[in-house]
């Protein structure tokens, strides 16, 4: 079996394939284009910030795995099954798992890229990976003018990690106010609050026109008596619709992802915005499947952590040789598409699934939480947590609690006997039994809806 990608989704894949014990038993091998060991990507703000060396963030791999690092798989080749590498190695499989992940999105701002160019000007990066992180890490110096495009939840922890580094650091969003996806208004108006007191300057409703850039010369010495001088672009600040231009030294571009795709629309594979696939997360060739960010699964695209785990820990069911089948005398025999391992382990043309094997494993989609925390030396810090539907719908019954003096802000959505939603600011003493009961889907209690709200969430 292989994985394509290196990331958090492709690594829990590999994991729990190991704690199947299926490992041992299947050649699995992971590919990554990153040269760096997997890590989790949640805590590259930390990283930034200081608060965590790179080493410190990385996932352990099973031993029994072999994983090609700093690898590009540029091919897919279905018949006969085999992946094609940008070192001109082809790595042959029976089972194919895409893990691609997704790109930050570029917005189109003119002087983004030259005319034909493709390369960022110096001082503009995207945050997405480890390199981009390291990259920014080496610029950062006290006082250095920062600007960061984009109030999301990868913004706000941008800018609180660059402020923390002692940059002077402006948040441009177009919105209305940050963290447009998971906050109200309300929620946002504490957050803003609490972002400029860590010394970052908010504008929301701040539309990006482009970048202003200049040229620097560098200098590349041959020998002692050569140098030759080519020029660069250097970004040198940041100009809004209404002309205004901030000036910037460094750029940073959380403007969302978009899936990568390209390996599985080249191959012929069925795309919509993601990698299409089934509740057993099979794209539409049933040897290859697909997890994480690139995968679109009943018209959702995730996009977060957690759901790239849930999905991982599915397919490693459905391709465990004793949990691929439900029951019956072939249940220890693992099912890869529509055909039936043979001795092996791996499916054999031309035969059929093995028994029960439409009742194996599925994924049934994630329920969604997000959760961050704001701190630095001199601010305490601000926990945030929402999940759910956080907009009530006619009908519901909405419990809302807010105390600016304690910087504290709590509301949380109930339709007819269940919770559907919430949004937690401050202290979260509540929230592991808030999100028990919305994950579980659980029946509330009859006591007041105000016990949703007291520290140890009525339970």
């Amino acid at each position: 079996m292989v994985i394509v990608g290196g990331g958090m989704a492709g690594t829990r894949l590999a994991q729990q394939l190991a704690t199947h014990g299926t490992a041992g038993a299947i050649e699995v091998t992971t590919i990554g284009e990153e040269p760096h060991p997997a890590y989790n990507r949640v805590l590259l703000a930390e990283v930034l910030a200081g608060r965590y060396a790179p080493d410190v963030i990385a996932l352990p791999a099973p031993a029994a795995v072999r994983r090609l690092s700093g690898v590009r798989v540029v091919r897919l080749d279905r018949d006969p099954g085999e992946v094609v590498c940008d070192d001109g190695r082809r790595v042959p499989y029976d089972a194919l798992v895409l893990a691609t992940g997704s790109n930050p999105v570029l917005p189109p701002l003119r002087g983004l890229f030259e005319p034909h160019g493709h390369d960022l000007p110096d001082g503009v990066h995207a945050f997405r990976t480890m390199d981009d992180c390291l990259a920014l890490a080496a610029a950062i110096r006290p006082g250095v003018r920062a600007v960061v495009i984009g109030g999301g939840l990868l913004g706000v922890s941008a800018a609180r990690a660059l402020a923390q580094r002692g940059a002077q650091v402006v948040l441009a969003h177009q919105g209305e106010h940050l963290m447009e996806r998971q906050l109200d208004t309300g929620a946002a108006e504490m957050l803003r609050r609490h972002v400029a007191a860590l010394g970052v300057e908010v504008h929301t409703e701040c539309r990006v026109r482009g970048l202003r850039t200049r040229s620097v010369s560098v200098s590349v010495s041959a020998s002692a008596s050569v140098s030759v001088c080519g020029g660069e672009r250097a970004v040198s600040a940041v100009e809004l619709a209404d002309g205004y231009a901030l000036d910037a030294d460094l750029v940073v571009l959380a403007c969302g992802v978009r899936p990568r795709v390209g390996l599985a629309r080249a191959a012929g594979l069925t795309v919509a915005r993601g990698v299409v696939v089934d509740d057993q997360l099979r794209t539409s060739d049933p040897r290859i499947f697909a997890i994480g960010d690139c995968a679109e699964h009943a018209g959702v695209l995730y996009g977060l952590a957690g759901p790239a785990q849930d999905q991982a820990d599915v397919l490693a069911r459905v391709l465990s040789p004793r949990q691929g089948s439900a029951s019956g005398p072939d249940a220890s025999r693992l099912v890869v598409g529509n055909r039936s391992a043979g001795r092996d382990g791996w499916a054999q043309p031309g035969q059929r699934a093995a028994p029960g094997s439409e009742t194996g494993p599925r994924y049934a989609g994630s329920r969604t939480l997000t959760r961050l925390t704001l701190a630095a030396a001199t601010v305490g810090p601000l926990d945030l947590a929402a999940f759910g539907e956080t907009t009530p719908a006619p009908g519901d019954d909405v419990v809302h609690l807010a105390d600016a003096t304690r910087n504290a802000y709590r509301k949380v959505v109930v339709r007819g006997d269940r919770l559907v939603g919430g949004i937690l600011l401050g202290d979260l003493g509540s929230v592991g039994a808030l999100a028990r009961t919305w994950e579980g889907d659980e029946p509330l209690p009859s006591a007041p809806l105000l016990h949703l709200l007291t520290n140890d969430g009525g339970s």
